[in-house]
């Protein structure tokens, strides 16, 4: 996961609609399905696919009232508590 492309969706999510990462979500799932993608390809998909969930939980701990930086920073402490 990469702080800023988390912090760009969120950017996004704030001017636009978390709906439409939503479906951005759905369509790269669908895309990692495609018949002949490569292994590259699909890393690239995955590494999008866990920022922009990653961007959807810290917008939803924002929306239940915890500052954007509590947000990230609680979040980034609890992926690298799972790496750990």
């Amino acid at each position: 996961m990469r702080l800023p492309i988390i912090k760009h969706t969120l950017e996004f999510i704030e001017a636009n609609d978390e709906d439409w990462v939503n479906e951005t979500i759905e369509l790269l799932e669908h895309m990692a399905d495609a018949k002949g993608i490569k292994d590259e390809e699909l890393e690239v998909i995955g590494e999008l696919l866990s920022n922009f969930y990653g961007a959807l939980e810290v917008q939803k701990a924002v929306k239940d009232g915890k500052s954007r930086k509590d947000a990230m920073n609680e979040f980034m402490q609890r992926v690298m508590g799972s790496i750990n």
